[in-house]
């Protein structure tokens, strides 16, 4: 025999040769490539290893393998409502022995002839094949499944996890199939040349099969073709014998059984006679088939019937052709899936699903969400491919038909906030800028809503917007920085930097926005604009005389004084930073404010940042969509298109959308639509967890401690950005003993269903800004609801806090109303014992408590049985004076102790 190699090795036992060269590298053998040489001695070697890593010692191979296999049905006994379920389990034993001396005429190891599979068969011997059954079935019903013994070289035992491949030499060919089929672990030879080569007879017995099988199968559809093929010719050859007859047969004598036929012409028409005048078009003399019937034929099969040859055809087109492979499907999944959801996109019932959850360990129902990993694995066991799909694709592709060509860009206006501290004069100095009065109209003199205008100059437009000073409108100065070019931060020459102004510099820094410093009330004596320079040069704003980077500019809103050197300085630094966009295309921007108006519904103000928004363009606000159905500037007048840098109010959203939205003009409506309902459904989503988690938290930390107090509270307000602002200042109130909880919040007035949610719910009704509709008043004042009206927004603060005053649990104090001292101790047949003692100070009343105090420590504390002044019971002694006091159940009052008399009063507690 020639040489044997690792390849040659690899080949002949079925593994691949970089797997039996890590074998034989953990055997300790030296082979490093594939053409290395094997010999006899190092496969013996490699052999022990393999067997000692599978289980075995490596020298002796076990004389007795048994193995148990246990199958699992179940069965239904009777029919209906009352059958019962059995549960049966099928145990099969099998044993297989080792024979140590070699039967009569098998070739011994080593010997020629030993590595056949003729050798290989009887080194094996099945003991025992009968499968024991043993049935686990309901109380009631007790059925013996009984099964019949298999034979012993027909049956083999169900095929067990194979293990790492078994290297063997090569073997003799061998002279035909043999060698019962036996399971790979159970089967340890001393030979690995019979082994391989009863594996390769294997192997091919079973190619053998299956190709004998397949010549099987046709044969057996050829025959089945030839057959029918035959049968319609003959039936076609006895109707044309039939109808070539000269006359039809003589009519039968009449049979007992006429009257039975004539009931069954009756029934079934198409059993009549030949000689039937409505049945004789379509049938010939002999009873069959005329010209006319085989016309119908023709119509009803759409071709000509030619003898068996349109059978056969038509028997081979209505056959079932079975899928040749399996179909894979690609499963689409983007986010949180359900098991009838998968199911239905692979075509599969949903308990195939379901069943494949549990095998994995998770129990799941046809409803249950799943997330996306164990959706990717449920799909990729059952043999399909999933495709993750971004849950915002829709939101995505909607946003990026907005496309702009950058190279028609052109200069475009600057977008100014104007921020600040409270009443240091923002608004003021607006409308001489704009030469208007919006201050008179302001109620409590502040601004209490976000504004955007635009100003046409003689060197261009400039668009503000004005932003609240108040502090709880920190979101808005935050919303008002994100959206803008250039900050005009307005600081009072008498005031200086205040808290919002510092929180108006630190927004600027956020969003990267240069910022001008406007010194206001520079004509009233008591400005000093070098105090605020220096106090915000401390907060890193440098000014430009100071070798900084910040225009500072002294203006007054009341005289006019430095308002054109101030809009100067703004389009210096517009020019410097060289703004640019694009005017052509579908408009996007940002939403600035938001209401419900009551005659037109819906209004958004919007600010356009890039292309142009136009009358009838389709909108997507946030989570509301609509179609512009009219756009105003500030002014009131209802103008065509609106450009980049240019606010507007747009008419015809659905809704109110937030404040701070984005917005763009879409294409699609239907599009729109879509994504406006995934934005909504999302927010409630992420609404849902948060209150969810807010419950488990406050479940948690009230834990062990008192109950908490709830003020419930249905707030709705004008605008959107207003509302904002209240429920964060709203939601900063509550303390550890009172909760504040705002269960309803909206844009509009005040509606039926508001009143009856806060009537539900116990809460009280605030409007800002808006007022109660017919409807909710006469709910209000029937239920003695407490509704109130607020244009001020620190006014609802204070209330608010009062209201939670006032839910506060009062506070105790106690307060020592007399000391009576114990000069002498007397014994009392009916109270035990009586001190007679000396008020030294205060009053001892008789139904106060006491303390009885020892070297000034507290010995006992109780109640007075007994108060007498000589005979007489006494409510009450003053100072000076002497009294018997008898302590209730203590009977170890000493002379030198003194009773405390003290009483606990309540006083009301305060935020």
């Amino acid at each position: 025999m020639s040489e044997n190699t690792v390849a040659k090795l690899a080949e002949l036992v079925g593994t691949p040769t970089e797997k039996l060269l890590s074998q034989m590298a953990d055997a300790g053998l030296s082979q490093k490539t594939a053409q290395d040489a094997v010999s006899e001695s190092e496969k013996a070697t490699l052999l022990a290893h393999l067997k000692k890593s599978h289980g075995g010692d490596g020298a002796v191979d076990p004389a007795r393998v048994t193995m148990t296999r246990k199958t699992n049905t179940t069965l239904k006994v009777g029919g209906g409502r009352g059958g019962k379920t059995v549960n049966v389990e099928v145990r099969k034993k099998r044993t297989y022995v080792r024979r140590d001396e070699p039967v009569a005429g098998e070739p011994v190891a080593g010997e020629p002839g030993a590595g056949t599979p003729e050798a290989a068969a009887p080194m094996i011997e099945e003991v025992a094949a009968a499968p024991v059954v043993e049935p686990v079935v309901e109380p009631v019903v007790e059925p013996v499944v009984e099964k019949a013994p298999e034979p012993v070289a027909e049956v083999a035992p169900a095929p067990e996890p194979e293990p790492e491949p078994v290297v063997a030499a090569e073997p003799v060919a061998p002279a035909k199939p043999a060698a019962p089929k036996v399971p790979r672990t159970e089967i340890k030879m001393d030979d690995l040349d019979r082994l391989a080569a009863a594996r390769r007879a294997s192997r091919e017995r079973r190619e053998a099969e299956a190709l004998e099988s397949e010549q099987r199968r046709k044969k057996k559809a050829e025959d089945e073709v030839r057959a029918k093929a035959a049968a319609a010719a003959k039936a076609a050859a006895n109707a044309q014998a039939a109808a070539a007859k000269p006359a039809a047969a003589p009519a039968a004598a009449p049979s007992p059984d006429s009257g039975r036929a004539d009931r069954t012409r009756r029934l079934r028409p198409d059993a009549a006679p030949a000689n039937n005048d409505r049945f004789a078009k379509k049938r010939g003399p002999g009873g069959g088939r005329n010209q006319r019937g085989k016309q119908d034929d023709r119509r009803r099969t759409g071709k000509k019937l030619k003898g068996g040859q349109a059978v056969a055809e038509m028997s081979q087109a209505n056959q079932f052709q079975a899928p040749t492979a399996p179909i894979v499907r690609e499963v689409t999944v983007s986010g949180p899936i359900t098991p009838g959801e998968i199911a239905q996109q692979m075509a599969v019932k949903s308990g195939e699903v379901i069943k494949t959850l549990m095998k994995m360990g998770t129990m799941c129902t046809i409803n249950q969400a799943i997330d996306e990993d164990t959706a990717e694995l449920v799909i990729e066991e059952m043999g399909h491919v999933i495709k993750r799909v971004a849950e915002n694709q829709i939101e995505e592709a909607i946003v990026s038909e907005v496309q702009y060509d950058q190279s028609k860009s052109a200069t475009r206006a600057p977008v100014v906030t104007v921020m600040g501290h409270v009443d240091h004069g923002k608004t003021s100095l607006l409308d001489r800028i704009r030469k208007t009065r919006v201050t008179a109209g302001e109620a409590g003199g502040i601004t209490q809503h976000i504004g955007a205008y635009h100003v046409d100059t003689p060197n261009g437009m400039v668009t503000f917007i004005d932003t609240p000073g108040h502090a709880a409108f920190t979101a808005m100065r935050a919303r008002g920085a994100e959206v803008t070019d250039i900050v005009i931060l307005v600081v009072a020459a008498d005031d200086g930097v205040m808290p919002q102004t510092e929180e108006a510099v630190q927004h600027a820094r956020a969003g990267n926005v240069p910022l001008v410093v406007a010194v206001n009330k520079m004509d009233k004596e008591q400005a000093d604009p070098d105090r605020v320079k220096n106090e915000l040069a401390q907060r890193n704003v440098i000014p430009e005389a100071w070798g900084g980077d910040t225009q500072f500019v002294h203006v007054s809103a009341t005289t006019g004084e430095g308002v054109e050197q101030l809009l100067e300085a703004v389009l210096l630094q517009a020019e410097l930073m060289e703004l640019n966009a694009v005017a052509e295309g579908p408009a996007t921007g940002t939403v600035v404010e938001s209401r419900l108006d009551k005659g037109r519904g819906p209004v958004a103000t919007v600010l356009v940042q890039q292309g142009t928004l136009r009358k009838g363009d389709v909108l997507l606000a946030g989570d509301q969509v609509g179609k512009v159905r009219a756009l105003i500037d500030e002014n009131g007048k209802q103008i065509l298109e609106a450009g980049p840098s240019m606010p507007v109010e747009v008419l015809g959203l659905a809704g109110t959308p937030n404040a701070g939205d984005n917005f763009l003009v879409a294409e699609s409506e239907r599009k729109a639509r879509e994504v406006a309902e995934f934005r909504r459904d999302r927010a409630k989503e992420q609404e849902q967890r948060r209150q969810q988690a807010a419950k488990l938290d406050q479940m948690f930390a009230n834990m062990g401690a008192d109950e908490v107090q709830v003020l419930n509270i249905v707030l709705k307000t004008d605008v959107r950005g207003t509302l904002e602002a209240l429920n964060g200042q709203i939601e900063k109130l509550s303390t550890e003993e009172v909760k504040v909880n705002v269960i309803s919040s909206g844009v509009g007035g005040i509606t039926e269903s508001d009143a009856n949610l806060a009537l539900s719910a116990g809460a009280i009704v605030v409007g800002f800004n808006v007022r109660a509709d017919n409807a909710s008043r006469k709910i209000i004042e029937r239920e003695d609801m407490d509704l109130r009206y607020y244009s001020v927004i620190y006014d609802i603060i204070d209330d608010i806090k009062q209201a939670m005053s006032g839910m506060l649990s009062p506070e105790l104090r106690e307060e020592i109303v007399g000391i009576a001292e114990v000069r002498d101790v007397f014994n009392s047949p009916k109270f035990g014992q009586v001190a007679g003692c000396m008020v030294v100070e205060g009053t001892v009343y008789r139904q106060k408590r006491i303390r009885v105090l020892r070297d000034n420590i507290v010995v006992y504390e109780g109640e007075l049985e007994s108060l007498r002044r000589f005979k007489d019971d006494v409510q009450e002694v003053r100072n000076n004076m002497e009294c018997g006091i008898a302590v209730k159940a203590y009977n170890d009052v000493k002379p030198g102790d003194k009773i405390e008399v003290f009483d606990t009063k309540e006083f009301a507690r305060t935020l």
